[in-house]
């Protein structure tokens, strides 16, 4: 015989009683596993333990009803309510609230911990160097429309480390709280009108677009006025009362952005990890092709480069570059022995998971 409805959730209430014994009692080890910590001076937040454990229990859940994404999402703020039982965790993010930078944070960081907004990327470094937070989200890049230069500046004078990153799936949407035909005016951030460039001379080619500060500024004028729009997230049209008039507007599918959580220290090795580096090559013929030698020469990939002028000397210039591999690894270590040797100066920004998983942000 078929179970009863009543049945079914009767059973349900059984196993949810369980679920709850049981993570009260994962609660208790992970609140024995800060008392260590604390007591020998390690860093509370570890995402080479997270991402093993992520990845771990997508293996243990292959056959199952949940998919992958199911399984990190709820583990995930099982993992938030951990680092709060730990500690009183800050995290500072480019701000004001419902940014991008927040929903990437709290896609990585979940909703049990607390988030500071800055002003701007200058000023979370800023909270995270002086222990008013205790890691910062920052963006680095977006698949569309490169590199965030400020975020490469600032990296230049600061002595925190990368020690984690975010990849998260942007869907800009438009949104206002008048019909899309009353729109004369559209309000976001010059990367969210890159990413959308296309689709907005396609569908609203007479309309003035207008740059502001951040996609929650844009929000927070489009819900203020009765002629504009804004192209945001969902989580700020939610926030400013805005009807999602489009959605996933943006001109590629795949429009992903890339975040930095950073620290004071960088990360252990986990087996599949990327390390960012910056320098500055010696002023003579082919010295930028010397210094990336060493990496072709040890078999190391190196998966992105960016300039920008130093703004110490005229026409000088530092270079980042992504590789894939750790810090501590023997190839790599000989690999930036090699590439000091050609250079004035080189920075190890940090090594840390090179997680493939993508956050989806709406």
């Amino acid at each position: 015989m078929p179970k009863s409805l009543t049945e079914i959730r009767k059973e349900i209430d059984t196993l949810d009683g369980e679920l709850i014994r049981l993570l009260n009692a994962r609660a208790d080890c992970v609140h024995e596993v800060g008392n260590f910590k604390r007591s020998n001076g390690i860093e509370i937040y570890a995402p080479e333990r997270e991402e093993a454990l992520l990845r771990s229990l997508v293996k243990k859940g292959k056959g199952g009803r949940l998919p992958a994404i199911a399984i990190r999402a709820i583990y995930r703020e099982i993992m938030s309510a951990s680092l709060a039982l730990e500690k009183d965790l800050v995290i500072a993010y480019l701000g004001p609230e419902a940014t991008w930078s927040h929903q990437a944070a709290r896609s990585k960081f979940g909703a049990s911990v607390k988030y500071a907004a800055q002003t701007n990327i200058s000023d979370v470094f800023d909270q995270v160097s002086r222990g008013r937070a205790d890691y910062g989200v920052v963006p680095i890049e977006n698949s569309t429309e490169g590199a965030v230069n400020h975020t490469l500046d600032v990296f230049m004078d600061s002595e925190l480390k990368i020690c984690a990153q975010i990849m998260l799936r942007i869907e800009n949407n438009l949104a206002a709280r008048i019909p899309r035909d009353a729109i004369r005016r559209i309000y976001s951030h010059p990367q969210v009108f890159g990413q959308c460039r296309q689709w907005l001379r396609v569908n609203l080619p007479a309309v003035e677009l207008i740059e502001v500060s951040s996609t929650t500024r844009a929000a927070e004028l489009a819900g203020a006025s009765d002629d504009a729009a804004a192209v945001v997230g969902r989580m700020a049209a939610e926030v400013y009362g805005l009807e999602i008039l489009d959605a996933a507007i943006q001109d590629t599918a795949t429009n992903t952005t890339r975040f930095l959580v950073i620290g004071h220290s960088t990360c252990p090795a986990t087996g599949d990890d990327k390390t960012s580096v910056m320098f500055s090559v010696r002023d003579s013929v082919g010295a930028l092709f010397s210094a990336l030698e060493p990496f072709k020469a040890f078999q190391i990939n190196l998966s992105k480069i960016e300039s920008r002028p130093s703004k110490r000397k005229a026409w000088e210039y530092f270079f980042f570059v992504d590789l894939h591999g750790h810090c501590e690894d023997v190839k790599m270590l000989e690999a930036l022995d090699e590439l000091r040797k050609h250079c004035t100066f080189v920075k190890i920004l940090g090594s840390y998971p090179n997680a493939a998983s993508l956050a989806s942000g709406a």
